[in-house]
């Protein structure tokens, strides 16, 4: 497997494969890989020819409080683990290399609206624009067939999608399944920051979602109803900090009153210094 550090680098490989005829898969990571991001690499190289992975912990996406600084990095082991799952490549730029202006600095971005309002983009202004502006100059250095994300951010997922609609960017959003480790947590390279009491405490996150899965199953539809319960089952661990838990509509995610079409179910919760998020799509038998 190679690993490039340029943008022209980069370019010239893709390049090179299109000229062979191959159909190009991206995976836009910010490193500190385990199964989920695994689970992206492969589900690309069921459906492409090349398999391009990028590792780039962006600046412009953290606020000036959160963990930018502390975010885990490990490249020799990120490679291992990519070439395993099947990544033909990673592009791995420095802060310098992807904004040449210095200090993490453009003066151009991409704001998406409507979509970053709620979850994430109310509790961290600016993260998704520098989300998307992120994403979009990769889409632009890469230039993918198709783009692999996780379902775990399911609000960047739809953030991604309208970008790549509003703007007519060429590249397939491909949204993948959570992974969970075995006793539900959802994967997370923030993981790694959890003591174990708080580890341990974490779980009531998926527990949490799954009451909300049998409380609509055995007919509860009041949005209020089933915010109230997640709540009161995260409350129940003394060491989770609610940022936010909210239910609304799963494809635009407008506000809703009423279970009454597919709703995303999504949580942010704070075990120290760690957030965690996790999501469910509500659906009705």
């Amino acid at each position: 497997m190679i690993i490039v550090n340029t943008i022209q680098e980069i370019r010239n490989y893709v390049r090179e494969q299109r000229a062979q005829g191959h159909t190009i898969g991206f995976v836009p990571s910010m490193g500190y890989l385990h199964e989920g991001h695994q689970s992206l690499l492969r589900a690309s190289k069921e459906r492409c020819q090349t398999t391009v992975m990028s590792i780039f912990v962006n600046p412009l996406q953290f606020g000036p409080n959160e963990d930018f600084d502390r975010y885990p990095r490990d490249l020799e082991r990120d490679a291992k683990l990519a070439e395993a799952a099947g990544a033909d490549i990673i592009f791995a730029p420095s802060v310098d290399e992807m904004y040449p202006r210095g200090n993490g600095q453009v003066l151009t971005h991409v704001d998406v609206e409507e979509v970053t309002l709620q979850l994430c983009g109310a509790s961290r202004p600016g993260h998704f624009r520098g989300v998307s502006t992120v994403v979009s100059k990769l889409f632009n250095i890469v230039q993918p067939d198709q783009a692999f994300f996780g379902m775990k951010d399911a609000q960047q997922v739809a953030v991604l999608q309208t970008m790549v609609d509003d703007l007519n960017i060429p590249v397939e959003i491909v949204p993948c399944p959570i992974v969970r480790e075995p006793d539900g947590l959802a994967m997370s390279s923030r993981n790694v920051f959890l003591t174990p009491e708080e580890r341990q405490q974490a779980l009531v996150l998926s527990q949490a979602l799954q009451q909300a899965e049998q409380l609509v199953q055995a007919g509860a539809r009041d949005v209020h109803q089933i915010k109230e319960a997640v709540r009161d089952m995260i409350q129940s661990q003394p060491l989770a900090d609610i940022d936010y838990v909210e239910l609304l509509n799963f494809r635009d995610l407008s506000p809703i009153l009423s279970l009454e079409q597919p709703a995303l179910l999504a949580l942010a919760v704070r075990f120290g210094k760690t957030r965690l998020i996790d999501n469910t799509v509500l659906t009705i038998d």
